[in-house]
C-alpha cells in the first residue's frame, strides 16, 4: 500500500504543490496542503515542493503476511500430444539454479492424457519432484481444467517461484492462475535473478517496443510468478541415471469441468521444419518485396537443412504466415546459424534472435542495424547473394556424396 503524507512542520501553504499536480488532487486547508481521494500517486507535487513537505510513503509487509511458508520452485511442464515441450527442459534450466539460490527443491507440474513416461524425462532434465495429474479428459489443453489443477497444486505445495513458457498454451493458462492466487505475474521474461539481499525474484523484461529493459519484483504475495519465452535460456544437459518422486495427484470431477469443449486439435503444416527448433533459419524481411520473392529464401533453407523466418513487417504484410514470425511479438529463437535477408534489424526483431550462436546478414543498407549484432556482414543485393549461395551449397553437396 502506498500513500502521499502531507509533513505539516514542512508545509508552508505556498501553493507550489497545487500547480504542479495535474489532477487537482491537492487543496488548502487552514494554510495547509491536503490530499484528495484523486490522487493518483504520480509524484509531480513532490518534486515542485521546495521545503520537501510531501513525502510518498510505501507499507512494508510484516514477516508472516502472506510470505510465509513458501519456498522451492515450480516449473509448468507443457506437453502436446502426451509429449513435453523443450520449452519445459529449459525452464527446468533456469529452475535449477533459482531452486539452488533459494535452497529449495524443484519441482514440476505435468497435467494431461497418458503422459507419466514423461515425468521421468523431467527429473533427468533437474526436477527433484514431478506432481503428476493424468485423466482422459485431459487429453486437450483446457485452460479452466488445467488452472483448476494447477492452483491445487500451488496451494498445497506453495512453492515460492512459479514459472511457464510464454507459449499459447502458457499465455493462456497462467494469468487465470495468477488471478485466482491473487498474486502477480510478469510475462515474457529473459532474465531471472535472485535478489540475495531481499529474496524477492528479479524479472527482467522488454518494455517500452523493446526499447529498455524493465526488472519487476513481486515483494508483497506469493508465490512469484513469470513466463518465459522459449529459446531465452538454455536447459541442462539431461542425466538419465537422476532419481526423483513422482506424485500422483488426482483431478476431481468438479476440476475437470469447462464451459468449452475440443473438438479437434489441427496442427499448421509448414513447409520447412518449425522455426523454434531449427539450426538454422533463413529470415526474410522488408526487402524481400512481395511474398513470390520467398521461394529464394525456401531454396537456401531446403540446401541448408533448416527452417524459414520472417520479421514483423513481411508477416504483416501478408506474404508468410504468423507462425514464421521471429521477433518479440513473435517466436524467440537460437539456431546456430541465423541468416537475416533484406531485415534493417528493429529491436523488436533483434530481441527474437540476437541469441543465435552466428548472424549472417545481406542487406543493402550498409548502415542497417542488423550489422551491429551480425557475426558476418554481406553489402549487396540479396537477390543476387542468395541464390548465389544456395548454388555454391548445393555444388559442394554433390561433390562430397
Amino acid at each position: 500500500m502506498a500513500w502521499l503524507e502531507v509533513v505539516d512542520e514542512k508545509c508552508v501553504g505556498c501553493g507550489a504543490c497545487l500547480k504542479a499536480c495535474p489532477y487537482d488532487a491537492l487543496a488548502l486547508e487552514d494554510k495547509l496542503a491536503v490530499v484528495k481521494e484523486s490522487c493518483t500517486l504520480c509524484g509531480a507535487c513532490i518534486d515542485s515542493c521546495p521545503y520537501e513537505a510531501l513525502v510518498l510513503r510505501k507499507s512494508v509487509p510484516e514477516a508472516g503476511d502472506g510470505l510465509s511458508g513458501y519456498k522451492g520452485v515450480l516449473v509448468v511442464a507443457e506437453q502436446k500430444r502426451g509429449v513435453v515441450q523443450s520449452v519445459s527442459y529449459e525452464l527446468l534450466g533456469i529452475g535449477r539454479r533459482l531452486a539452488e539460490d533459494t535452497g529449495g527443491a524443484l519441482s514440476a507440474a505435468l497435467i494431461g492424457e497418458d503422459v507419466a513416461p514423461q515425468a521421468k524425462r523431467l527429473i533427468a532434465y533437474g526436477a527433484d519432484r514431478v506432481f503428476l495429474a493424468q485423466s482422459e479428459k485431459l487429453g486437450f489443453f483446457s485452460d479452466e481444467a488445467y488452472a483448476h489443477i494447477l492452483c491445487r497444486i500451488i496451494r498445497e505445495q506453495k512453492p515460492e517461484i512459479v514459472i511457464a513458457g510464454a507459449t499459447c498454451i502458457g499465455r493462456s493458462l497462467i494469468p487465470r492462475v495468477a488471478v485466482e492466487l491473487k498474486t502477480g505475474l510478469t510475462a515474457d521474461c529473459t532474465g531471472l535473478e535472485i535478489q540475495h539481499e531481499t529474496g524477492h525474484l528479479a524479472q527482467t523484461r522488454p518494455a517500452f517496443g523493446g526499447n529498455i529493459m524493465a526488472t519487476i519484483l513481486c515483494n508483497r504475495h506469493r508465490p512469484q510468478m513469470a513466463t518465459v519465452r522459449h529459446k531465452v535460456m538454455r536447459a541442462l544437459p539431461p542425466d538419465e541415471g537422476r532419481t526423483g518422486e513422482i506424485i500422483q495427484i488426482q483431478p476431481r470431477e468438479e476440476e475437470l469441468k469447462s464451459r468449452s469443449t475440443v473438438l479437434k486439435s489441427v496442427e499448421e503444416a509448414l513447409e520447412t521444419i518449425n522455426i523454434t527448433e531449427a539450426d538454422t533459419i533463413v529470415s526474410g524481411g522488408r526487402g524481400m518485396r512481395g511474398p513470390e520473392n520467398f521461394s529464394v529464401l525456401f531454396e537456401l533453407a531446403k540446401a541448408l537443412g533448416g527452417a524459414v523466418g520472417a520479421s514483423r513487417s513481411a508477416v504483416d504484410a501478408g506474404w508468410v504466415p504468423y507462425a514464421y514470425q521471429v521477433g518479440q511479438t513473435g517466436k524467440t529463437v537460437q539456431p546456430k546459424l541465423y541468416i537475416a535477408c533484406g531485415i534493417s534489424g528493429a529491436i523488436q526483431h533483434l530481441v527474437g534472435m540476437q541469441s543465435s550462436d552466428r548472424i549472417i546478414a545481406i542487406n543493402k543498407d550498409a548502415e542497417a542495424p542488423i550489422f551491429k549484432v551480425a557475426t558476418y556482414g554481406l553489402v549487396g543485393d540479396l537477390f543476387e547473394i542468395v541464390p548465389r549461395l544456395t548454388k555454391e551449397i548445393n555444388a559442394r553437396r554433390v561433390k562430397t556424396a
